[in-house]
């Protein structure tokens, strides 16, 4: 079977965070939402995205397909229920397209939007859906707990070194080559998952749940509060709170991060800290693309969304409830603004344009750190979101 993964019109609500990946490239828990199909599914998956992206993530389509829908979470009774699907059928949960078997022809026209002819058959099968930025670390601690489950099912945890504090030692997980030493772990209140060749430094304490994926790092006397995820590649320090980082960004010295979220190739400077709760306390509000204006939350705690490329310089405060663009830099005394355009270049007192060739200029020493090249797709991709994101930029 030929599986693909679409975009729905979570898409547009969960930017700036997919204006550069679809929405089944979300990390949250310990994998990617895509890495969980593929798991679940025993098989290689492509994407039906939005055109800009395409060169990235390419689609296959064969003359039997599965379509489904990349910002849910699977679940085995979910695969299970989509492959009973048959030829020209819809799977639906209330109003929401779950999956669908389609042939190649049949594809062409769902990518246009064209679902009259397909039959339709309903699900209640109980399913995470990602619509908002927030549910990423809203819905982190159950996505972590499920991909503990899949990924550690039967087998052994690497040792865990005799120097280290240690509480619920059987809800921990060690991949090889990871180095933990001198800290103290409590995974009484979740699980804790340190990938491949990973680091926790001395000093640092960790109440789970926490997944700290490969070759990513917990710098000296850091201090996690779960359900947090650090991607691969990404260096952690200070105090994180209930947050996702997707891989590759680096909040590497003191200072807080809590119940947010951050893209790839970000960095925090030191002692940069962001609001969480409003002095009020009152419902945070963000700003959403789709509505063209700022939304309610419905939650109470809710920090900082940045997407990917963005960077901020030492002491930056971000109040509560701020969404960052794609290749913003952020610096200077005071708060800036809870909207910050991509590609702007400033803070509190301003900002200007962070034009295209410096930006490929950063973003190319940047990923030249990690060996990883910024191809002209990549170039392709941030200018698609530059011209997208324009009208935002009236400086």
């Amino acid at each position: 079977m030929n599986y693909i993964l679409f975009d729905d019109n979570s898409w547009g609500n969960l930017l700036p965070l997919t204006f550069t990946r679809p929405t089944s490239e979300i990390r949250i828990g310990i994998l990617k939402i895509s890495e969980k199909w593929e798991k679940l599914l025993g098989s290689k998956i492509t994407f039906l995205t939005q055109e800009h992206l395409s060169c990235k993530y390419p689609i296959h389509i064969a003359s039997d397909n599965i379509v489904i829908n990349g910002s849910i979470l699977p679940t085995q009774l979910l695969v299970q229920e989509i492959n009973t699907l048959k030829i020209g059928e819809i799977l639906k949960r209330d109003e929401i397209i779950v999956a669908a078997r389609l042939s190649a022809d049949e594809v062409k026209n769902y990518k246009n939007g064209n679902t009259d002819k397909l039959g339709v058959k309903f699900t209640d099968t109980p399913c995470n859906k990602i619509d908002y930025p927030w549910q990423i670390f809203a819905f982190n601690g159950t996505a972590l707990a499920d991909d503990f489950k899949l990924i550690t099912h039967g087998r052994k945890s690497a040792p865990l070194s005799s120097t280290n504090q240690v509480v619920g030692a059987e809800h921990i997980f060690i991949e090889e080559g990871a180095s933990v030493e001198f800290a103290i772990l409590n995974a009484t209140t979740g699980p804790i998952y340190v990938g491949k060749y990973a680091e926790i430094m001395e000093g640092s304490i960790v109440r789970g749940s926490l997944a700290l994926c490969e070759h990513a790092a917990l710098k000296l006397g850091t201090k996690i509060y779960g359900p947090t995820t650090i991607g691969p590649y990404s260096k952690v320090g200070g105090e994180v709170n209930n947050s996702v980082i997707f891989g590759y960004s680096s909040k590497a010295h003191d200072g807080f991060l809590g119940n947010s979220v951050l893209g790839e190739w970000c960095n925090l400077g030191a002692d940069t800290n962001n609001s969480n709760l409003k002095n009020n306390y009152a419902e945070v509000r963000i700003w959403n693309y789709n509505e063209d204006r700022f939304v309610s939350t419905g939650l109470q705690f809710c920090g900082l969304i940045m997407g990917d490329h963005s960077k901020c310089g030492i002491n930056t405060m971000f109040n509560t409830g701020t969404v960052v663009g794609v290749s913003a830099n952020i610096f200077g005394a005071g708060f800036p603004r809870n909207f910050i355009p991509s590609f702007s270049w400033g803070g509190a007192q301003g900002f200007t344009i962070y034009t295209l060739p410096k930006v490929y200029e950063v973003a190319e020493l940047v990923m030249k750190r990690r060996d990883i090249t910024l191809t002209e797709c990549d170039k392709k991709i941030l200018k698609s979101v530059f011209d997208m994101t324009a009208k935002y930029r009236n400086f």
